[in-house]
């Protein structure tokens, strides 16, 4: 059926209207991560497209009529959409590489449950590193063909949006997502009545609706409260993404956990696994071993059976991120679950104690899902070591070599994250089907093959376009970006989340050090940092404010950057145009940190601690390591870092990169560029990931689940 429609497009590419294919390719988050999609909605308008923040469904909607006859009259355009339309259509009706695999007799289904999803920069329903994994999780489920179903909540006003004032201080802004802006449309039932589910809390009750969106063959449910029938506080619930209010914390975990559970039951989905992606959904657990006791399992029986059919991943070490209740806001809204699994309210409790017994201890959600889950893993090999030990005593008499925490090393999604310059040149030299072999190492060795001149020429473009948004961002702001960053300077890229452990900072510890080595005459460097603070985190933002003031100094001034407003899109420019990746968190605190992981795509270079996913990709040839791996604490550990950073950069970094041939090229640089994109790619992306969730854990859940 699709190549019967894709050859009647292309025969009337000039009587279908195309703005009704491009509203059809709108519809589904696939064009996120294709070029040639991406590349309609600019052409269409592209003005528009940068305004709305690349919407294109806001796009289309303001298309005034005039630009709709002349997109409808161009032939070309119009054979252009029928072609990705028919693109679009085979790829949601062609055979995956999960039913070649494994058949098409079906297990079931995979549920994947999380706080937020990062998809693209014109949907922020994520704050960081938590939420990019998952949607490159989706995208890659989607590619395989794996049968997986996620949930999440519909954050109205989404997560912070970044300005610098005069001070250098961030401020928080949080404008509204509209529905009809997005993709997704309310779910409905089979008569088309929006569907509804109750969720008690305590003398409350919250009604909850969903939206549906399509990210590629993979359908994301988000939970939604603002509804007429709730009352305001209920309403607003669903208003930003992580709170700071503790007792609005606790109703959206229980909506995203217990109301993701009643949505897939209403839904008559044949959930046979479910994934806590972290444990903000842990609430899932006493909604499924509650509905087992109802349908007549012992309490002990249920935990089991629910057990032998939870995937948990933890992805911090950090206290912060792994979430903690006070036991009496617990009781407030959950104290209904006592008579619903028949136990004692410290049976109930000991679920979400590290120790069982202790009354003043907190109710955790980590230590929920653990004990809930009898598949658990970290997102790099250190983290699951790091995990092993951290949660040791919650398994009391085992060695920590044999607590049951093992590690999927994080990947990223490759289509998303590649700049489709970079992305032409490989379909050149590794074939156009290369994304399709991109876990096979061989497939890269091909990039030996790339001329150096080409290498070097084409990330010399990326890198302007890269100063070219830092000059109009700095324009925007100030009115000037006259000798604001040089295309022939060493740029060093620095983009995380801000907070205290992952040292923003770091590199401005010897601030007279450093300026020597970014106005060293003909060897200079060049930094550009971006990256937001909690909205609640006065530490984060106090270093946001040391650094755009620092850039603003006259010792830095020039050679130093602060991006503001850092999303996907910024991020994307970012990694494909640096020419080294900083990253110098306090080891062993950084989970995996996938952000390195897309600089190497494009050939950047990784300037690291030793610490997440660092210490399995690092070879010696494609980067750099700050020390040697070793775990460091207190004061002093800074300043060892930092001295080991500046030794880095001067003895290795800037010198390899200045050192040109006759024709100016930096051919050891380039070798080790090669180097990155030879020996990173190929395992840290998240089809390997995708790949590994699905036969260490997924099958052998779904299995059991049957």
């Amino acid at each position: 059926m699709a190549k019967i429609l894709g050859r009647l497009l292309r025969k009337r590419a000039t009587t279908v209207d195309p703005i009704a294919l491009l509203e059809a390719i709108a519809g589904n988050l696939w064009w996120t991560w294709n070029a040639d999609a991406i590349a309609l909605f600019e052409y269409a308008d592209a003005k528009a497209f940068e305004s709305s923040g690349r919407n294109p469904i806001v796009t289309l909607r303001k298309l005034s009529a005039r630009r709709r006859r002349q997109l409808a009259a161009d032939e070309e355009f119009a054979s252009e959409v029928a072609r990705v339309y028919g693109r679009l259509q085979r790829y949601l009706a062609e055979p995956t590489w999960y039913q070649r695999k494994y058949g098409r007799r079906s297990l079931g289904q995979i549920a994947y449950f999380c706080m937020e999803y990062g998809l693209h920069e014109s949907l922020p329903l994520y704050a960081g590193g938590l939420g990019i994994l998952a949607g490159d999780h989706l995208k890659s489920a989607s590619d395989l063909g794996l049968p997986l179903v996620a949930v999440g909540v519909y954050w109205k006003k989404g997560y912070t949006r970044q300005s610098i004032d005069e001070q250098g201080c961030q401020q928080d802004r949080f404008p509204l997502l509209p529905v009809r802006d997005t993709p997704f449309r309310e779910v409905t039932d089979r008569r088309g009545k929006p569907i509804r589910i109750r969720l008690p809390l305590g003398d409350d009750v919250i009604h909850a609706a969903a939206y549906r969106g399509d990210v590629g063959r993979v359908p994301l449910y988000l939970l939604t409260t603002d509804l007429p029938e709730n009352s305001p506080r209920n309403r607003k619930l669903v208003d930003v993404l992580y709170s700071g209010d503790r007792d609005s914390r606790i109703r959206q975990e229980i909506l995203l956990g217990i109301g993701g559970w009643r949505l897939l039951h209403v839904l008559g989905l044949r959930i046979a696994a479910y994934h806590l992606n972290e444990g903000h959904a842990a609430f899932l657990s006493l909604e499924r071993i509650a509905e087992h006791v109802k349908g007549g399992s012992t309490f002990r029986r249920a935990v089991e059976h629910v057990a032998r059919t939870n995937v948990f991943t933890t992805h911090t070490p950090v206290p912060a991120g792994n979430e903690e209740f006070d036991p009496h806001l617990v009781d407030r809204y959950m104290s209904h679950y006592l008579t619903r699994m028949g136990v004692t309210r410290e049976v109930f409790h000991d679920l979400a104690r590290v120790t069982p017994g202790r009354d003043h201890e907190n109710f955790g959600m980590t230590p929920l899902a653990l004990r809930t889950s009898r598949y658990c893993n970290g997102v790099a090999a250190l983290h699951g070591a790091v995990a092993r030990d951290m949660w040791q005593p919650l398994y009391p008499g085992r060695d920590v070599k044999r607590v049951p925490i093992g590690h999927v090393t994080n990947g990223i999604h490759l289509r998303t994250w590649l700049h489709p310059q970079m992305g032409a040149l490989l379909d050149d030299f590794l074939g156009e089907d290369w994304d399709q072999r991109q876990d096979d190492p061989r497939t890269w060795k091909r990039v030996a093959d790339i001329p150096d001149e080409a290498l070097w020429d084409l990330h010399a473009s990326l890198k302007q376009e890269l100063l070219d948004l830092c000059r109009e961002r700095a324009a925007h702001k100030t009115g000037r970006s006259a000798g604001l960053l040089d295309p022939d300077v060493l740029t060093i890229g620095f983009a995380r989340r801000f907070a205290s452990y992952k040292r923003a900072a770091l590199i401005f510890s010897d601030p007279e050090r450093l300026a020597r080595i970014l106005h060293r005459p003909k060897r200079p460097v060049q930094l550009i940092f971006a990256g937001k603070a909690h909205p609640a985190d006065t530490e984060g933002k106090r270093l946001i404010q040391q650094i755009v003031r620092l850039s603003r100094s006259r010792q830095f001034r020039g050679r130093v950057v602060f991006l503001q407003d850092y999303e996907m899109g910024v991020a994307r420019r970012m990694i494909a145009g640096v020419d080294v990746w900083l990253n110098n968190p306090q080891r062993p605190r950084e989970a995996s940190g996938t952000s390195g992981m897309k600089p190497a795509l494009h050939g950047g270079l990784n300037l690291s601690i030793l610490d997440g996913w660092w210490p399995e990709g690092y070879n010696g040839k494609n980067g750099w390591a700050i020390g040697k791996g070793e775990n460091w604490t207190g004061p002093a550990s800074d300043r060892r870092d930092a001295a080991q950073l500046y030794r880095t950069l001067e003895r290795e970094v800037v010198p390899l990169y200045y050192d040109r041939d006759a024709d100016g090229l930096p051919r050891r640089w380039i070798a080790a560029m090669k180097e990155a994109i030879m020996s990173i790619p190929h395992y840290f992306n998240s089809h390997r990931q995708v790949k590994e969730y699905l036969t260490k854990y997924y099958l052998p859940a779904m299995r059991k689940g049957q």
